[in-house]
């Protein structure tokens, strides 16, 4: 983005020397923005890491606007896996692939029930009630 900028704003920009620094320079930036595969141990926005987070949602289970948290901490990084009855009907189960962990979510009344580490189908029924 940057780099466009400059060329068109340079108007000595010649297609010889400087196309081929520019094809490195473009090169190099797109090998520096590689995403790291450890993103559970990153601090987000909130300044906790993956570990923290689950953590904070785990020892507010149950409480009303846990799911309102659980979105906050995982925006586009829960993948529903399965759907189990329990909390006020239907119990929700997301994966989150960078922390490894299953939430079980009751949309209804907005809470995490159940918080389990790995990819969990069912929880125990005692968990979700």
């Amino acid at each position: 983005m940057k780099l466009n900028l400059f060329l068109t704003q340079n108007a000595s920009f010649r297609w010889g020397r400087s196309a081929t620094m520019a094809t490195l320079l473009t090169t190099s930036l797109l090998s520096i923005a590689v995403i790291n595969p450890a993103r559970a141990q990153e601090t987000s926005a909130t300044g906790l890491t993956g570990a923290q987070q689950v953590t904070f949602v785990q020892e507010h289970r149950g409480q009303f606007g846990g799911g309102d948290q659980l979105r906050r901490f995982f925006f586009g990084d829960l993948e529903p896996i399965s759907v189990q009855p329990g909390g006020a009907g239907m119990v929700v189960n997301l994966y989150n692939k960078a922390t490894d962990t299953t939430f079980a979510y009751c949309a209804t009344f907005d809470v995490v029930v159940a918080v389990a580490p790995g990819r969990v189908t069912a929880f125990p029924d005692s968990d979700v009630r």
